[in-house]
C-alpha cells in the first residue's frame, strides 16, 4: 500500500518520539533535559547499565553510542514491536488520532467486509469455547488433560469444541442474525451439493483458533475425536480472510517473543506449538497442514533471520526436511537461512518435553540444530556408497547442481567450501597398511613410521629431514599460489606428512583452498595458529624459492610443485623398496630382488636429476675408478703426441 505525499511527515509531526520511546525505557534524569527534548536512557536494543541511548525529540531521531542503533519513531516501533513498516505506521497513526488513507472505494468495501467476517469468526471462537464445557465435550477435555493442558492453558489458547451434528454452528449464528452468506464467507459452513441447506464444516472436533499478525481470528484448525474420521486434522477452507499458504499458527505471539531475543521455532502442528510455548519457547509457529511455502518462508524471515525447523524424528519428518532444501536454496541471502532440529526417532516436541528430559533437553536439541548445508550433505550421502570414481563424480555433480540455485555468488562460494570440506573428511580415509607384492601373492606391510617415531630422534635422520624440507616447500608454494590447488589436489590428498603441523596445514589447505590468498591465510591462521604459518614461511630455504619470491609467477610455482612431489614420492618409494627387500633377503635373494632395487634406484635418480639418460661409456681404471672411454682415448693420444715431439728426441 502506498501512502499519499505528506502523510508520513504529518505523522512524525504529531508524534512525540520521547513519548514513544518512553514506553520502553527509563530515562536518566541526571543526563536528560526534558525542556530541550534531549533525553538519555540505557539502550533498549542491547544490555547495558549506562545511559548511551540518546533521543533528540525536536529532530525526531534516536541514536545509541553503544550499538549504533538509529532511526525515527517508525523504525523504533518496528524494532521493538517486531512489526512491518505499514503496521508500525498504523500503530502510530492510531495513537496520533490519524486515519490511515484509503486506496479506493472498492478497497474500503473489501476492508469493511473483512472486518465483518472477522467479527463472525470471533463469535465462533466464543461459541466453540463454551461448547468445550458441555457434557458432549467430556472426551475432548480428557484428551487435552492427557496432553498436559489444564483449564488455564485451554483458556490461553482459546481452545474449543465443535459438537457432533450438522447444524450446531449454523443455528447459533442464525440466532445472532448472521446470514448464511456471511457464514459461507468465513468457511464455518459448507454449501450442500444435494440442494439442501448449508451444513457445519467442523463436527466432533477440538477447535484451535488461527489468528493473523494483527490478532484477528481468520480460521480454525480442528482435531477429530473419532479415530475413524478420514482427516485427523482439518483446517478452514481458504476465504477472504484466510490464505493457508501465507498464514502461520501463533504468528503474533511468536513475533513478539522473537523480538525479545528468543529463537524462532517452526513446529509441525498445533499441539507442538502449544507444548513448546507452554514450556517457555514462546517464539514458535506452525504451517497449516502443508509444507512450508515461499510466502511463509519470507514471513518467517521477517520475524527472524535464521528460524529453526523442528521436525519429528521419523521418516515423514526427514522427507519434509529434504523437500524443503530445494525450495529454500534459491531464496538464500547472506545472513538469512534456516537451521534444522531433527528430534529423536518417534518423538515430537511434546514427547521430548513431557517424557524425554523436559525443556532443558529441548533447548539442547535446538542448540545442536544443523545448518542447511549439513542437511544438504546428508540428503546426498545418507545410505549411499562411494567406492568408485563414478559414484564420487555423481555426488560432486549433485552437490554442484544443488548449490547452483543459490543466487548470491559469495554465499554460493561459501557453500562450496563447506561441502568440499565435508567431502574431504568423507574420502580422506587413509589405509593403515600399504599393499606389497612379494612372490607368493599379495601381502600387507606397515605404512612407515608411527607418529611417536616421527616425533623421536629418528625424525632427525637424513631421509626424514629431506622429507620435511620438501613438504615445507610444497605447502608454502600452495599457500602462495592457491589457484594451483585443484591441479595438485590429488597429490596433496595422498601426501603423508612427517610433522603434525604439516599435516594440519595440509588438511586446512584442502578445506579452504578455494579462498582468495588473503582470506586463505586468515582461515589457516585461525585454524592452525599464527605460529604454524610463521614457522613455515620463516624457514631459510623457503624464502629463496623463486615461486615464493614471485607470487605472480604461476609457471615457476607449477614446475616447483611438480618437481617436489616427484622427488618426494621417488625417495619414499625407494625407501619402501629397500624396506621390503630387507624382508625378502631373509627369505630368498634372487635376480628379481636385484632388478627391483635397481629399478627403484633408477627411478630415484631420474626424479632427482631429471629425465635425461646418461649414455656415456666408461672404462675401469686399475685403481677401480670409472673413466669416460672417449676422454681416456683423447688423453692417451695427447700423451703420445707430447712424448714424440719433445725436444732432443726423434721419432722412432
Amino acid at each position: 500500500m502506498s501512502l499519499p505525499p505528506g502523510f508520513l511527515d504529518e505523522l512524525r509531526t504529531r508524534t512525540s518520539l520521547s513519548q514513544v520511546v518512553g514506553r520502553k525505557v527509563l530515562w536518566d534524569q541526571r543526563k536528560s533535559n526534558q525542556g530541550k527534548g534531549d533525553m538519555w536512557a540505557p539502550c533498549p536494543f542491547h544490555q547495558e547499565k549506562t545511559a548511551s541511548f540518546h533521543v533528540d525529540d525536536r529532530k525526531g531521531f534516536y541514536y545509541c553510542f553503544g550499538c549504533h542503533a538509529k532511526g525515527d519513531a517508525i523504525s523504533f516501533v518496528r524494532e521493538t514491536e517486531n512489526v512491518s513498516f505499514m503496521e508500525a505506521v498504523e500503530i502510530l497513526a492510531r495513537e496520533a488520532g490519524m486515519e490511515m488513507p484509503e486506496r479506493d472505494p472498492k478497497a474500503q468495501e473489501k476492508a469493511d467486509r473483512r472486518t465483518e467476517l472477522a467479527s463472525v469468526m470471533e463469535q465462533a471462537v466464543q461459541h466453540y469455547r463454551l461448547q468445550l464445557r458441555t457434557g458432549a465435550a467430556a472426551a475432548a477435555r480428557d484428551y487435552l488433560a492427557g496432553r498436559g493442558l489444564d483449564e488455564a492453558a485451554q483458556a490461553r489458547w482459546e481452545i474449543g469444541f465443535a459438537p457432533p451434528g450438522w447444524e450446531g454452528m449454523r443455528e447459533h449464528l442464525r440466532g445472532k442474525g448472521v446470514p448464511d452468506e456471511m457464514m459461507l464467507g468465513t468457511g464455518l459452513v459448507k454449501p450442500s451439493d444435494k440442494g439442501r441447506q448449508p451444513y457445519d464444516t467442523f463436527r466432533n472436533r477440538i477447535m484451535f483458533p488461527i489468528r493473523d499478525a494483527r490478532g484477528r481470528a481468520i480460521a480454525f484448525g480442528g482435531r477429530a475425536m473419532d479415530p475413524g474420521d478420514n482427516a485427523k486434522y482439518l483446517n478452514s477452507p481458504e476465504t477472504e480472510l484466510f490464505d493457508k499458504g501465507r498464514s502461520l499458527y501463533n504468528l503474533r505471539a511468536a513475533r513478539e517473543a522473537a523480538g525479545k531475543g528468543q529463537t524462532l521455532i517452526v513446529a509441525e502442528g498445533y499441539m507442538d506449538v502449544i507444548a513448546l510455548s507452554e514450556a517457555g519457547f514462546g517464539a514458535v509457529v506452525a504451517p497449516l497442514g502443508t509444507a512450508i511455502t515461499e510466502d511463509q518462508l519470507r514471513l518467517l524471515w521477517r520475524v527472524a533471520p535464521e528460524p529453526v525447523i523442528a521436525l519429528d524424528g521419523d521418516t515423514a519428518g526427514l522427507r519434509a526436511a529434504m523437500r524443503l532444501i530445494d525450495m529454500v536454496l534459491p531464496q538464500l541471502e547472506a545472513g538469512r537461512s534456516l537451521r534444522f532440529c531433527i528430534l529423536p526417532p518417534g518423538q515430537d516436541p511434546d514427547d521430548v518435553i513431557r517424557k524425554g528430559g523436559g525443556a532443558a533437553e529441548m533447548q539442547r536439541l535446538l542448540e545442536e540444530a544443523q545448518p542447511l548445508v549439513q542437511l544438504l550433505w546428508r540428503r546426498e550421502t545418507d545410505g549411499k556408497r562411494f567406492d568408485s570414481p563414478e559414484r564420487k563424480a555423481a555426488l560432486d555433480k549433485a552437490l554442484r547442481e544443488a548449490i547452483r540455485a543459490i543466487p548470491d555468488p559469495g554465499l554460493r562460494r561459501h557453500y562450496g567450501d563447506e561441502l568440499k570440506r565435508m567431502r574431504w573428511e568423507l574420502f580422506r580415509a587413509r589405509p593403515a597398511q600399504r599393499p606389497t607384492a612379494p612372490r607368493g601373492g599379495w601381502a600387507k606391510a606397515p605404512l612407515g613410521a608411527t607418529a611417536g617415531a616421527r616425533a623421536s630422534v629418528l625424525a632427525g635422520t637424513p631421509g626424514a629431514v629431506e622429507d620435511q624440507l620438501r613438504e615445507a616447500v610444497i605447502l608454502a608454494v600452495l599457500l602462495t599460489h592457491p589457484a594451483l590447488l585443484p591441479e595438485f589436489e590429488g597429490d596433496l590428498e595422498t601426501l603423508d606428512c612427517t610433522l603434525p603441523e604439516h599435516a594440519a596445514l595440509r588438511d586446512a589447505l584442502l578445506r579452504h583452498g578455494a579462498a582468495e590468498p588473503l582470506d586463505l591465510k586468515e582461515k589457516l591462521t585461525a585454524e592452525t595458529g599464527p605460529e604454524t604459518l610463521e614457522k613455515l614461511l620463516g624457514q631459510s630455504h623457503i624464502a629463496v624459492i623463486p615461486a615464493i619470491r614471485r607470487p605472480d609467477d604461476t609457471t615457476a610455482a607449477r614446475l616447483c610443485l611438480a618437481e617436489e612431489f616427484a622427488k618426494l614420492e621417488s625417495r619414499r618409494g625407494h625407501a619402501r623398496e629397500i624396506s621390503e627387500a630387507m624382508e625378502d633377503i631373509d627369505r630368498l635373494a634372487d635376480e628379481g630382488l636385484t632388478w627391483r632395487l635397481g629399478q627403484a634406484a633408477l627411478a630415484r635418480q631420474r626424479a632427482e636429476h631429471g629425465p635425461t639418460e646418461d649414455k656415456t661409456e666408461y672404462d675401469t681404471a686399475p685403481s677401480g675408478a670409472r673413466m669416460n672411454r672417449e676422454e681416456r682415448k683423447s688423453f692417451d693420444a695427447l700423451i703420445e703426441q707430447i712424448r714424440f715431439t719433445k725436444p732432443g728426441r726423434r721419432s722412432q
